[in-house]
């Protein structure tokens, strides 16, 4: 299983450099795990940027993989993760759930780079 960090959806929406990288890993979404944080920064992002309606199908789109919510447990894990880690509350979340679900994250966030369950994607 994967999960596909926020910047990952939003180089394969906007057409970014990135895009092409990202979509091999978004063709396949049964395997792929949606935190509830990532729906969240790709909706507002893509709200702000391009519109309400092209935000509301893409997020349509990404609920096609098992949506993970944020619930005791993993937010608890995430604190956790964040003090341990120096990480920001949507990283360490994201981290959570991967860790939790025995994930691979797919980022080309540099402050998620050098986590043991991240595979990443140079910008």
């Amino acid at each position: 299983m994967i999960i596909v960090d926020s910047c990952g959806w939003l180089e394969w929406f906007t057409d970014g450099k990135l895009a092409d990288q990202y979509a091999k890993y978004l063709a396949d979404q049964p395997k792929m795990l949606m935190p509830t944080i990532i729906l969240y920064e790709v909706y507002k992002i893509l709200k702000r940027e391009v519109g309400e309606e092209k935000a509301l199908v893409a997020t349509a789109y990404m609920k096609n993989s098992p949506v993970i919510p944020l619930d005791e447990n993993l937010a608890l894990a995430a604190a956790d993760i964040a003090l341990q880690e120096k990480l920001a509350m949507a990283d360490a979340i994201i981290v959570a759930t991967a860790k939790l679900n025995h994930c691979t994250i797919i980022t080309s966030d540099a402050d998620l780079k050098y986590q043991s369950c991240v595979e990443y994607i140079p910008k």
